[in-house]
């Protein structure tokens, strides 16, 4: 018998496919609520896919039908959203909704909208608990919009009890905009040198999908209203980082490590940070019993197969326009050459 019915909606992107899989082992019948109504091959074969297009006057009403035991949402981003959600609670049992660990801002205001300025990176305390302070509530930024949708959420109390999952940097097979490349592809191209500021001690917390699937689970089982962190069971540095993931790729190559910041796009990584970003996961364990499924290391083998195998015969701008869109290059090797040259 199934534990209760279960609509998860976003569910063919990188976080949905894990929340799909860890729900339906977990007992729940599960409606997977997409715009192309597609499944994934892990899927078994009673996860029912639905073609959904949130925006739609009236979708989300239908796709909802008589209602569900426990809604999960991986893509609301904004107080709209959140309204949805609350405006159909009376056919909703319970929700979980994925925030980020972009909301956080420190003790003078800075925060990840600000990190581009001089002297703007948010240097907040290490962990970071969730009763730390958030920015304020907008539609200016992505920070300010998740926020917006938290206090959606949240102000719904026992009408809607809803977990928000504050999610870190989100790794794994199918991610957008992945950062492993920027040390995958290095490896396949055979560049001997990572040249990595800040002495390579960035510290960006990661969050795989399956243990996002796994908070995402205990939260169905576990209704209330609450506000959660969601992240690995360890922050690396981007040195660890590089090293672990050369040792799946089987290379090994020389580190070069910066005293301060970038130059340019030199020594700059997807985890680079001035401060360093970790989430305190204290309140899940508590209230939730979490215990991450997987480790950062355990983890690379299968995020890097799927990458070598997403980058065959493709420039990496095609193969990941999510990342591409930052206009950043990330692979200028002749900056790199031309910065080491004038160290020489």
């Amino acid at each position: 018998m199934a534990k209760g019915h279960a609509l998860v909606i976003g569910a063919t992107g990188q976080v949905g496919r894990a929340a799909v899989r860890a729900l339906a082992a977990d007992g729940w019948g599960v409606r997977a609520a997409s715009r192309g109504g597609g499944r994934d091959e892990e899927w078994p074969a009673e996860v029912r896919p639905v073609a959904f297009d949130r925006d739609e006057e009236g979708a989300l009403a239908a796709a909802l039908g008589d209602g569900c035991d426990v809604l999960v949402d991986i893509v609301a981003y904004h107080a709209g959203h959140g309204r949805q959600l609350t405006g159909l609670a009376d056919r909703i049992g319970s929700a979980v909704v994925i925030s980020s660990g972009a909301v956080y801002e420190d003790e003078r205001g800075r925060s990840f909208d600000t990190q581009d300025q001089p002297d703007g990176f948010p240097a907040c305390p290490v962990p970071i608990p969730e009763s730390w302070g958030t920015v304020a509530p907008g539609e200016g930024t992505y920070g300010t919009r998740k926020v917006a949708l938290e206090r959606e959420l949240l102000a719904a109390g026992e009408a809607l009890p809803t977990t928000v999952l504050r999610a870190g940097a989100i790794h794994g097979p199918y991610c957008p905009g992945p950062r492993e490349l920027w040390f995958v592809k290095r490896a396949l191209d055979g560049r001997p040198v990572r040249v990595l500021a800040y002495g390579g001690a960035s510290r960006f917390h990661p969050v795989h999908v399956d243990n996002l699937g796994e908070l995402i689970r205990l939260a169905a089982a576990n209704p209330g209203t609450r506000v959660l962190n969601g992240a690995d069971p360890e922050a690396p540095t981007v040195a660890e980082i590089g090293a672990a993931i050369d040792a799946v790729v089987g290379v090994r190559s020389e580190t070069v490590l910066m005293e301060g910041a970038p130059d340019g796009t030199v020594g700059l990584t997807p985890w680079t940070a001035e401060h360093p970003i970790v989430y305190d996961m204290t309140a899940a364990e508590r209230e939730l019993g979490y215990r991450p499924v997987v480790s950062y290391a355990e983890s690379l083998p299968a995020t890097v197969e799927w990458l070598t195998g997403r980058l065959a015969g493709r420039e990496w701008r095609e193969a990941f326009p999510g990342l591409a869109k930052y206009e950043v290059d990330f692979f200028d090797y002749a900056a790199e050459d031309a910065w080491l040259a004038s160290r020489m």
